[in-house]
């Protein structure tokens, strides 16, 4: 029933194949998560025991989810420690405080900020989605700057106007169509300025890469240059960064653009 979903563990698969030395993470506790999540909500998903969808209706919930989403979560904060790139699934950005959507069931890179033990933290998420669960943790923080450059419109149907902005919490709306070009003018013009007046301790990038010109599930043009064009200047921004996996669901690229954006880093 859900073979074909773009969710799915090969996504990991290739990443481990192509990065055979990568360490094991672990799993987030019960208060790691709790720092970003309602009891409420991680409860119901230790108790799932069946296979089936979260509403709306696009994310698969099963007796195993509770334990790989744990370990995502935990692999995350261990990146964020270690200034490294989480290879992680289920994807974090679209879980809100209390409920599963977009894939998603905790925050990933949420959790590692809270658990970070850092006084500021900049988030910076380039996937294609907007962030919307990361902005809602956040939302209220002035200790966390959230920065999301998304296409727009596009789902979750969230931040597409001026409305969204706050000053620590920053969309950056594109229109379907955009790449490289647009993608590093906004670094240029509201990205990097933003983050640099934050002065963060630690930068954590949510690293999707579904903005890609062949991914199948939006319509941006990004390159594998672009992608190691954002992590280089992302690493420049921070005396500490890491990196979180969300989106990226065209196998044969997805090995390639995570390389980039690990050489763009380490530059």
């Amino acid at each position: 029933m859900y073979g074909g979903h773009p969710e799915r563990p090969e996504r990991l698969a290739v990443l481990l194949e192509r990065f055979p030395d990568a360490r094991e993470g672990r799993a987030a506790t019960d208060d790691e998560l709790l720092a970003c999540h309602t009891r409420e909500h991680v409860e119901w998903l230790a108790a799932v025991d069946e296979l089936g969808l979260v509403e709306p209706g696009d994310t698969i919930v099963g007796p195993t989810t509770d334990e790989a989403a744990r370990l995502a979560a935990g692999t995350a904060i261990e990146a964020a420690r270690c200034g490294g790139f989480a290879l992680v699934r289920p994807p974090g950005h679209h879980a809100l405080p209390d409920r599963a959507m977009g894939f998603c069931f905790y925050d990933n890179v949420a959790v590692a900020a809270r658990a970070s033990g850092c006084e500021r933290v900049a988030i910076v998420d380039f996937d294609v989605h907007h962030g919307n669960g990361t902005e809602a943790i956040f939302r209220d923080d002035d200790t966390v700057l959230f920065v999301s450059l998304h296409q727009w419109p596009f789902y979750p149907w969230t931040s597409g106007g001026p409305g969204s902005q706050r000053e620590t919490t920053i969309n950056v709306p594109l229109e379907a169509g955009c790449g490289d070009a647009e993608y590093l003018d906004a670094f240029a013009r509201i990205v990097e300025p933003a983050v640099r007046r934050f002065d963060p301790e630690l930068l954590l990038v949510s690293a999707g890469f579904d903005a890609h010109e062949r991914d199948p599930l939006a319509l941006m043009e990004v390159t594998e240059s672009g992608f190691r064009e954002m992590a280089r200047r992302c690493a420049q921004l921070a005396p500490r960064v890491a990196a979180v996996l969300e989106g990226g669901y065209e196998t044969e690229t997805l090995p390639g653009l995570v390389d980039a954006a690990l050489d763009g880093f380490s530059d």
